[in-house]
């Protein structure tokens, strides 16, 4: 039995898309796409350097934006696709806005708020658990990231290009 069908496909796509694009401006290469209902609500890349703001990781602008069309208490029934495991601040945030699934393709094996380091998404002392699967484009995500990561050491070592 397969774990994705066509949408998970889809909206991940859309994911790898938006991390392509985030890449393209200098940005870490992650990309999230909130769906509810077989519709894609939100998507974005991370504009962390484009908006000068630690805060400005692609789930909170997802989350931000979804928060517009859906209202405060919208957030039943939604599934956020992210390409890397989110962090602590936006695992608490999932889980603050009550979103009730989520499909990230890498681990983040360093600051990994939902599996890899802390389990915030599924901690009995919080009022929502979120519903979690992993690995779709899990292969796509981590090459974007290498591939960022091994560009911008190449040019830490030999001086801006």
């Amino acid at each position: 039995m397969c774990m994705w069908d066509d949408f998970d496909l889809e909206c991940m796509r859309e994911a790898v898309r938006m991390a392509h694009e985030a890449a393209g401006l200098g940005e870490v290469p992650v990309g999230a796409v909130m769906a509810k209902a077989g519709r894609i609500i939100s998507a974005a890349g991370n504009q962390v350097e484009g908006r000068n703001s630690g805060l400005a990781h692609a789930e909170m602008i997802v989350l931000s934006e979804s928060s517009a069309q859906l209202g405060r208490h919208g957030f039943e029934g939604t599934t956020l696709y992210v390409t890397l495991e989110p962090c602590v601040m936006c695992a608490g945030s999932l889980v603050a806005a009550r979103v009730e699934s989520l499909v990230f393709g890498a681990r983040d094996e360093r600051f990994g708020g939902c599996r890899s380091v802390y389990r915030i998404t599924d901690d009995f002392r919080l009022n929502h658990r979120i519903r979690i699967r992993e690995g779709l484009m899990r292969k796509e995500s981590r090459i974007l990231l290498d591939d960022f990561f091994r560009h911008l050491r190449l040019q830490n070592r030999h001086g801006s290009v």
